[in-house]
């Protein structure tokens, strides 16, 4: 699909940077909307102007930092609003139990899993952890990643969940990348509450969130619905007492089993739900009637074998919009880059290559409420982009073992790699 821009409006006379001879697919409202031959322009921090180059002017401004583009593509920065980015330790031999026929519910179940890692998390202490996170982060950058959603919940105690937080302050100040920060304190119920989910809960409620609000650093709270983790009711409760200070809400929801947790986090006004593999008709009505993103994780679904998908046709039918994210976590998800689960997206859940790249885009901005600023190419949004050696956008979910990445810029600063002429 090619559009023509809105070149109306007179080319800015304070730009910082042009970007020429490129194709450009600005994903705005979740389509390619492609521009050949085109030019786009840097003031500050955000898009100024994107257009054809015939409708630059002439002589075009000779004092801002010229890029050519050499015809590759430049695509809006992958949103990745889904990962457990910090952890310690390793789960490899729950990978090859699994391989042996155990099913995640069943090392759940025998207090495996999820609390090997808790059990890591604890022990290792903050500046261990940032370095851990940080080479994730960093290996992010070179897979086009620029904004990233980290989530707490490998701690399941207060100071271990502070500390967890803390670690996602420091990347905020360390990296370039955008980072929205969840507490998921109701992730599991741990192991000395084991049999008292309800007193855990009220932990959650009464004592971490007040704290998790004082400390300032998570803007969102999520939670695990499921027959292994937490009941819709006690969700509600949770994310009433969530709402009450403030924060945004989304949930793990639908992943096992169906709890019909997305259709009440849909109606309490959930940014998304994510995995949903178990979703209903009424909980997906739900979302759609509350504009609550689908964030899919093929990631988490093709380690764990599972074999029921989301139900994509029914959100093509209802028009909710559909993101797709690494999951990053070492258990279930251990993805370190979006162009694999774009793969895993188009063949495992029959996504498009286009509605795949629009929900690691356009629709990850949106389940991170950050629609207006991330996720598409357009004046006046943040300049958040990376220019890709491809013949064509949909070779990033068609190509395999290779990242095909010339350079990010963030900021309107070219990032990686660093001072390079493309």
């Amino acid at each position: 699909m090619t559009t023509v821009p809105d070149n109306k409006n007179p080319f800015p006379e304070n730009v910082d940077q042009l970007f020429l001879n490129c194709r450009v697919a600005t994903m705005a409202h979740g389509r390619y909307n492609i521009i050949e031959t085109a030019a786009l322009a840097v003031a500050g921090n955000k898009i100024a102007w994107i257009g054809h180059m015939d409708a630059l002017p002439d002589p075009v401004s000779n004092t801002a930092r010229k890029t050519d583009c050499k015809n590759r593509w430049i695509l809006p920065g992958f949103v990745d609003c889904h990962t457990h980015l910090i952890w310690a330790g390793s789960r490899a031999k729950e990978f090859e139990m699994r391989l042996a026929g155990g099913s995640y519910a069943d090392i759940a179940t025998a207090g495996g899993g999820i609390f090997s890692t808790v059990k890591a998390t604890r022990a290792a202490d903050e500046d261990t952890l940032f370095d851990l996170a940080s080479r994730r982060m960093t290996h992010f950058l070179t897979q086009g990643i620029t904004t990233v959603e980290i989530k707490s919940g490998y701690g399941l105690d207060l100071t271990s969940e502070l500390k967890m937080l803390a670690v996602a302050g420091r990347l905020q100040q360390a990296f370039p990348q955008h980072i929205e920060v969840t507490f998921l304190g109701a992730h599991a119920v741990p192991l000395e509450f084991a049999g008292r989910s309800d007193e855990y809960v009220r932990q959650v409620m009464d004592v971490m969130l007040p704290e998790v609000k004082h400390q300032g650093i998570a803007t969102c709270v999520d939670m695990f619905c499921e027959n292994i983790a937490f009941s819709r009711k006690q969700t509600r409760q949770v994310f009433e007492k969530a709402k009450n200070l403030g924060f945004a809400i989304k949930l793990h929801a639908e992943q096992l089993s169906d709890s019909s947790g997305a259709a009440l986090a849909a109606q309490m006004g959930a940014l998304s739900c994510d995995h949903l593999e178990y979703l209903s008709d009424e909980g997906a009505k739900k979302m759609a009637d509350h504009g609550t993103v689908a964030v899919l994780l093929p990631g988490a679904f093709h380690y764990l074998k599972e074999t029921r998908v989301p139900p994509v046709e029914t959100f093509r039918q209802l028009a909710v919009p559909m993101a797709v994210a690494t999951d990053l976590n070492p258990g279930s998800s251990p993805v370190f880059s979006m162009l694999p689960v774009l793969n895993m997206a188009c063949l495992l859940f029959g996504l498009t290559c286009e509605q795949a790249l629009a929900g690691a885009t356009f629709h990850g901005a949106a389940a991170l409420g950050l629609a207006d600023c991330k996720g598409s190419l357009a004046r006046g949004k943040d300049a958040d982009f990376v220019i890709w050696d491809v013949d064509t956008p949909a070779d990033l979910c068609y190509l395999t073992g290779i990242t095909p990445l010339k350079q990010v810029v963030i900021g309107g600063k070219p990032i990686h790699p660093e001072n390079e002429r493309t």
